[in-house]
């Protein structure tokens, strides 16, 4: 018989170094996090959030004139490994560990990582989920590097989902969803030897990201219960639409990355200057609301619904500033934008509808759904940045009509799509 002591030590063995690399993880996400709060402050001086038209709120939202050029000149030339969004990448480092060298070293990480440090700060339409994930993947290979026999239970392959996955969790205080990104997304399996571990990892990483920088219900709380039979009743056009719409965006940041990333690296500050003008003129036209990640504004729809002032105007915002920032291959996310989407169709859906909260929610995760093909990750998301916990049944029927829905606009489920676009270019 094993001694206890013998055990013990065995559990700590194993279980010690997945804590510490959480613990790294969360450390390397918390600046990023500071970096989307910052962001956020900015965004509350402009109209739609509040403040109001001055010579300084004018020139930040002329930012993207200047910032877009720039970004782009620097991806063409010194820059061109930071450029992307970081998903791809680690998704291919996870199918061949041999090039983590050249997509996971420090050199592109730090580029990409200050790339999008000053999109977001120029109230670039992007999310952080590409940069997090990258960052996660990268801190762990780099420790590997220094300590070769770091996690030797696990194949490379599945250090790198494992950590990419804490990287998520990281950047967005949620361990849930980071384990359930490893297993739908960047792996496909859901065994105990790859959960487990992945599980510990993405807690802590959760947890020193909760410390400062992401909190729990980032976006407010859905305090409504409306019973299962109305949930579900409205699940199934709302789940539709706002897939279709997912789908949409998704399409159109793959077809966009296909057409613009070539263009841009050919004639960045020609490109540059004209996507720029674009940019500012949806900020000025949308008196804000179309710039940043989309949490700000999704925020402010859950506290106070009737700040939907321009449904029309903002969701085409929404739409298109995000598929042309993202199609030059800035470092970025689409999972606040597509969210973001998802809340402004729920809303416009619920006000004739007398939904209520009910149809935001629903069109939240039906969208991110649609967008990502990810309906399982889309559910634990939008539970634990919302507070909705109540609105399962309808949730689950959403998000699952939302994937298929936006299968039919998309095929390939974006983030492979982009990973597709990636091989090609580099062969």
């Amino acid at each position: 018989m094993t001694p206890p002591s013998s055990v013990l030590r065995r559990g700590l063995q194993q279980l010690l170094p997945l804590a510490l690399l959480g613990v790294a993880v969360g450390l390397a996400c918390w600046p990023l996090n500071l970096l989307d709060r910052a962001q956020d402050q900015l965004l509350q001086h402009l109209p739609a959030f509040g403040g109001r038209w001055t010579v300084i709120t004018v020139l930040m939202a002329l930012a993207p004139v200047l910032v877009m050029p720039l970004l782009l000149w620097l991806q063409a030339g010194l820059w061109r490994e930071g450029s992307g969004s970081g998903i791809p990448q680690t998704m291919a480092v996870v199918e061949d560990p041999a090039r983590s060298e050249a997509l996971l070293s420090p050199r592109p990480t730090l580029q990409r990582l200050v790339l999008w440090s000053v999109a977001s700060l120029a109230l670039f339409p992007l999310g952080r989920e590409g940069p997090v994930v990258q960052v996660g993947a990268a801190v762990t290979q780099a420790l590997r590097r220094r300590w070769p026999r770091l996690l030797q239970g696990l194949s490379s392959g599945d250090v790198v989902a494992v950590a990419g996955a804490a990287g998520l969790a990281g950047g967005f205080d949620t361990p849930f969803m980071g384990v359930v990104f490893l297993a739908e997304e960047l792996t496909g399996r859901f065994g105990a030897g790859l959960i487990w571990p992945g599980l510990l990892v993405s807690v802590c990483a959760a947890g020193i990201s909760n410390l400062g920088g992401q909190g729990e219900f980032a976006l407010g709380m859905l305090r409504e219960m409306p019973p299962e039979p109305l949930q579900l009743l409205w699940a199934v056009p709302l789940g539709i639409a706002a897939g279709l719409l997912g789908g949409l965006f998704a399409r159109l940041i793959v077809m966009a990355t296909a057409r613009l990333t070539p263009l841009a690296r050919r004639r960045p500050l020609r490109t540059g200057l004209s996507l720029g003008l674009v940019l500012a003129a949806l900020l000025l036209l949308s008196g804000g609301s179309g710039g940043g990640d989309g949490e700000t504004l999704m925020h402010q729809l859950i506290e106070d619904p009737q700040q939907l002032h321009a449904p029309w105007i903002e969701l085409p915002v929404r739409l298109i500033g995000p598929a042309l920032a993202l199609g030059v291959s800035v470092p970025g996310g689409l999972i606040d934008p597509a969210l973001a989407l998802g809340a402004i169709l729920g809303q416009m859906m619920s006000v004739p509808l007398d939904l209520g909260a009910l149809g935001m929610a629903l069109g939240m995760a039906a969208a991110l759904a649609g967008a990502t093909q990810l309906p399982a990750m889309s559910l634990v998301f939008v539970m634990r940045l919302a507070g909705d916990q109540q609105f399962l049944p309808g949730l689950l029927m959403a998000a699952v009509l939302g994937a298929y829905s936006g299968r039919l606009l998309l095929r390939r489920p974006v983030y492979h799509a982009l990973a597709e676009l990636l091989a090609e270019r580099r062969s």
